[in-house]
């Protein structure tokens, strides 16, 4: 039974940005190290294309549709226990240090008349999550105020490391410096090739780690898991020196978009390359400028892994702790004339996902890499295993990655992985002349067919054997009508299989049945003699 989970995430960083993913340039060692120790998945794939409704479907084990946080500040009910809720009656402490992107429900708390300051309430706005630091790594200020309405200690750290201002994260960790001293907002990205004003060491990535480096020598030898969710290699592309030099425009993979991609006149799809964060990868050189800024944080992330990793090894803890790392979603970097994410491409909607189980039972499986399907929701059902725990099925979608990582291929696994978009807060929606309550994109990949169901439209459908880049869209190919259907009744029996009976168990449930006969209901009985024994 494991004793300590370290769980790393970093945000919207792509599956092919680690070396040992097969990045021809940017070298990940330390990420590599923990990849030869632990399973290495392959087809890893988040269940939202969004940071919120990512985050929500890991936290619970649960798809958007199910929690009901379907994109960024949509929370999901009360009722949802999250992996903290799961940990604790293990007897673990699950600590947060970054970012969630969960929004309290606070209609849900006046409804049951929560106050949102006392300790309830601020467990339930805070996932769950019982100690800790979260913050959620978006701290810029406009015409409106700021984004955030609570300052992070974050600003707190760097006035006391000299850094002064109205708001040292946006003034300092996430802006550069003109040739005459002026400050250069982050969020413009013609100045991702110049350095932060700030060094490395007061870095947002280098503080989270300083605080995961003091939990750890805080907790002393009880049981515990350190949810360590970084903000970076999400915007503002901007990195610190010297990691905003470590690359150029000569390390840049070659843009995988196509003319004929350009073309398709698929509503949804022309909606989404139409916005500004879209059409921002098409500029002269736009490439050539941020993605080496990009590249320079996974580096500095990689760095900062590695000392966390040292600290555990130094302290006796490494051959003890499980160690999971992944991400919430992708990001295009232009890829198929597309920036952010939100779509299904792979640089999108794969992610990487690595998991090392010090036990002896995964000796076998070291340093392997896994092909199966599988998702971020995977990831709760297999803390609860490693704990000692069992997964509630009658409310997790996801399976336990455990029989991968012991090296049971024969294990019986999903055909068809799912994710989903609700673009209902967006400017597509408006465009796309949409409601609020149908402004849905969903996801089924079989390993070969990736169908997209655009409620509305047409499809979308993607052969990634004939067209691993994704360029063609097949999904108005009469001649794909056969595929098509199959992939609407795999997503039609995946739907209807959600866990929607949540606040019963499945041991509960059977122990009910024959009660009512038992209790004197004898429905369509003709008398006595057939009654049943």
């Amino acid at each position: 039974m494991i004793k300590r989970i370290l769980f790393i995430m970093m945000d919207q960083l792509r599956w092919d940005y680690l070396s040992c993913y097969g990045h021809p340039s940017l070298q990940t060692p330390n990420i590599d190290a923990l990849a030869a120790r632990g399973v290495r998945f392959d087809r890893a794939y988040t269940q939202g294309t969004s940071c919120g409704n990512a985050r929500a479907s890991i936290y619970t084990g649960r798809h958007p549709r199910s929690h009901g946080a379907t994109w960024n500040d949509i929370p999901f009910e009360l009722n949802q226990l999250t992996l903290a809720d799961y940990l604790a009656p293990l007897g673990v402490q699950t600590t947060l240090l970054g970012k969630t992107h969960m929004r309290a429900d606070h209609d849900g708390l006046a409804r049951l008349g929560i106050d949102p300051d006392a300790e309830l309430g601020r467990h339930l706005a805070n996932t769950g999550f019982e100690h800790g630091e979260r913050d959620d790594g978006l701290h810029p200020s406009g015409p409106d105020g700021r984004y955030q309405a609570v300052e992070p200690r974050y600003n707190e750290y760097l006035r006391a490391k000299g850094f002064g201002g109205a708001n040292p994260w946006q003034e300092w960790a996430n802006s550069a410096e003109g040739e005459n001293g002026e400050i250069l907002n982050g969020f413009f990205m013609r100045h991702a090739g110049r350095p932060a004003r700030i060094p490395a060491e007061y870095s947002e990535s280098a503080y989270m780690t300083d605080r995961a480096i003091e939990f750890v020598d805080r907790a002393g030898d009880g049981a515990w898991c350190l949810h360590l969710s970084y903000i970076k290699p999400h915007w503002p592309y901007i990195a610190p020196a010297p990691y905003h030099d470590y690359y150029s425009a000569a390390d840049v993979v070659p843009v995988k978009r196509s003319l004929a991609q350009d073309r398709d006149d698929h509503p949804v799809y022309r909606a989404f390359a139409g916005m500004r964060w879209g059409q921002v990868w098409r500029r002269e050189g736009a490439r050539e400028t941020v993605i080496p800024a990009y590249m320079g944080l996974v580096r500095q992330l990689d760095d900062e892994i590695g000392r966390l990793i040292g600290h555990l090894r130094a302290r006796g803890l490494l051959d003890e702790t499980l160690i999971a790392i992944t991400a919430d979603h992708g990001d295009y970097l232009g890829d198929h004339w597309l920036g952010e994410k939100d779509l299904f491409h792979d640089a999108s909607a794969r992610v990487p996902l690595i998991v090392v189980d010090p036990r002896p039972q995964a000796d076998a499986s070291r340093g392997s890499v896994v092909d199966r399907l599988v998702g971020t929701i995977d990831l709760l059902p297999t803390f609860i295993e490693a704990v000692g725990g069992q997964a509630p099925a009658h409310r997790l979608e996801g399976a336990s990655l455990m029989p991968l990582l012991h090296g049971q291929q024969a294990v019986s696994w999903r055909d068809t992985i799912f994710s989903e978009c609700d673009y209902v807060r967006m400017p597509v929606r408006r465009l796309l002349e949409r409601g609020f309550g149908d402004a849905r994109l969903t996801m089924a990949f079989d390993g070969r067919f990736k169908f997209v169901h655009c409620l509305g439209f047409a499809p979308m459908l993607f052969d990634l054997h004939e067209d691993p880049d994704e360029f063609h869209d097949f999904g108005r190919d009469p001649g794909r009508r056969a595929v098509i259907d199959d992939m609407k009744d795999r997503m039609l029996d995946w739907a209807a299989g959600l866990r929607n009976r949540t606040a019963m168990t499945d041991e509960g449930l059977a122990a009910t049945v024959g009660r009512s006969a038992r209790r004197g209901i004898l429905i369509g009985t003709w008398d006595e003699s057939e009654a049943p024994s």
